[in-house]
């Protein structure tokens, strides 16, 4: 990870990173909980959506398939969200099933679709076909929050993040989302530090435009790095549900700890979910 250069930066990291207490409580109320197994059963989603209202207080939403979207709306209190996926996780051009998928999501009573975008489209310089699909969807989600998937891992180069950031906050993005958590890399401060000055730079983005990061954070500490990033750029009124969240699933369990006053857990390697 590149250290932050300026001493605001500097003040920022050591504020969150050295008050781990502050840090979870933001982690917290900003997290998306996340089960997106292959084999997933309703089973499953009854103890996520248990997982989700804890002692310490509930989770921003939880994230799950489309096919099990409704039964989270119906175990979850109207004030924790549910976030469904579509074109998950490959990320394929086919718009017709993205719209499918996003239908599916919307007709079940989700809040927010998170759509992964066509990445290997943009690779190979298909923009017009990136532009599609990212249109298509935000006009089937029409009233849902969008937040789309980058994949950066796959994106080599802060070139391609920054184009498909640019092209996602074109189309009406509500949020850029840096991983699905399946890949090798997910995310990281490097492609974060991109996302986040691509939404500080654009005048309709700046104060409406939110980021999750995603795969791979499974400490306070780990949040802490992404909490430090967002105060740094966008700027601490972003640190709430409605501008960032942080995708996970396992990072709960050190949250709980860090609230009951046990010592943290250093910061783990980028991963999965």
């Amino acid at each position: 990870m590149n250290l932050p250069t300026t001493l605001e930066a500097r003040a920022l990291y050591q504020k969150w990173l050295g008050n781990p207490q502050a840090a979870a409580r933001v982690a917290l109320a900003c997290l998306d909980l996340t089960s997106l197994n292959e084999q997933d059963t309703e089973a499953d989603i009854d103890a996520l959506c248990v997982r989700a209202q804890g002692r310490f207080g509930p989770v921003a939403a939880v994230c799950v398939w489309p096919r099990l979207a409704a039964h989270a709306r119906k175990l979850l209190p109207a004030p924790i969200a549910v976030a469904a996926v579509a074109n998950f996780p490959d990320g394929s051009g086919d718009i017709a099933r993205a719209v499918r998928e996003t239908g599916d999501i919307v007709q079940s009573g989700a809040q927010e679709v998170d759509l992964v975008l066509p990445y290997s489209q943009l690779l190979l310089g298909n923009d017009v076909a990136v532009a599609a699909l990212l249109a298509a969807v935000r006009k089937a989600s029409e009233g849902l929050r969008l937040k789309v998937i980058l994949e950066t891992g796959g994106l080599v180069g802060g070139a391609h993040i920054l184009r498909a950031s640019r092209m996602s906050l074109d189309a009406g993005a509500d949020f850029l989302k840096t991983s699905t958590g399946k890949t090798t890399i997910s995310a990281t401060p490097e492609a974060a530090r991109v996302m986040l000055a691509a939404i500080a730079a654009d005048p309709g983005a700046a104060k409406r435009v939110g980021f999750k990061p995603s795969g791979g954070i499974r400490t306070v500490a780990d949040a802490a790095v992404y909490i430090a990033l967002v105060d740094e750029i966008l700027g601490a009124s972003a640190l709430t549900p409605q501008r960032f969240r942080i995708g996970a699933s396992s990072v709960l369990a050190d949250i709980e700890a860090v609230l009951s006053g046990q010592n943290p857990v250093a910061a783990a390697a980028a991963g999965s979910y």
